[in-house]
């Protein structure tokens, strides 16, 4: 009986099938790609050089119309109608070799010809007080997307109505209320051009083909000593005709 009874248990071991591997959870694989997509057409975005027009709207303020140059030397320069003093003037951020610069720009409620103050050198944060916000897409926080070391959790994103490219939906993982960027959707061109970006701020949608980039930026107006322009409303004036407190 054992003679028979050690092939039979034999057979039996080599009819077993292979032990099946572990299951994986694909989910982080995704979410990894999509962070390793996302930074590479960011770092894209970074040696795009370009001018372009890009369309802006928040809740339901008219539309704006926002132009971007990316020089060919690093030197970048903003212009946005509205970006000061409530929406009732219109700036233009510039930074070159020579610093980080506000520039106010002739509109209906500021006539006066084109001057630029110089905010401090062109890797300087801008205070609050003067940030339009619509620049940052296309200058510091795609330094902020490029870090795999950032506090922020990348998956894909459903493209925006009318908007081309890959589109990612970015959110910060960090409780800190000082966060690297904005969270929302973010979408590139494979050539790294930015297609759209909506944040609760608002959204940005590129309109039309970008023309070819300037050599460098030229300022908007000459360099004078005087205060930028904030983005809060100015005060109300004084009836009596006599400059309120804390005004100068």
């Amino acid at each position: 009986m054992s003679s028979l009874a050690l092939p039979l248990l034999l057979a039996a071991c080599a009819a077993d099938p292979p032990p099946a591997p572990p299951p994986s959870d694909p989910a982080p694989v995704t979410v990894d790609a999509a962070r390793d997509e996302l930074a590479a057409l960011a770092a894209a975005a970074q040696d795009r050089h370009l001018a372009a027009r890009y369309t802006f709207t928040s809740g339901d303020e008219p539309a704006r119309t926002i132009l971007v140059t990316s020089a060919n030397d690093g030197s970048w320069r903003v212009d946005v109608p509205g970006g000061a003093l409530g929406g009732t003037a219109d700036v233009s951020l510039a930074a070159t070799a020579d610093g980080l610069f506000q520039c106010a720009l002739p509109s209906a409620a500021r006539p006066e010809a084109a001057s630029c103050v110089r905010l401090g050198d062109r890797d300087d944060t801008l205070p609050r007080r003067l940030d339009p916000r619509v620049q940052h897409p296309f200058t510091d926080w795609l330094d902020v997307l490029t870090d795999r070391r950032a506090p922020l959790a990348v998956s894909p994103a459903r493209a925006l109505p009318g908007v081309t490219g890959a589109c990612y939906s970015v959110e910060t993982t960090s409780a800190s209320l000082n966060a690297p960027l904005d969270v929302g959707i973010y979408c590139y061109d494979e050539d790294g051009t930015p297609t759209a970006v909506k944040t609760e701020y608002g959204t940005l949608t590129l309109a039309g083909a970008p023309a070819p980039a300037p050599a460098s930026v030229q300022l908007a107006g000459p360099v004078v000593e005087a205060e930028p322009l904030g983005t809060a409303s100015p005060p109300p004036p004084d009836p009596s005709g006599t400059p309120s407190a804390g005004t100068h």
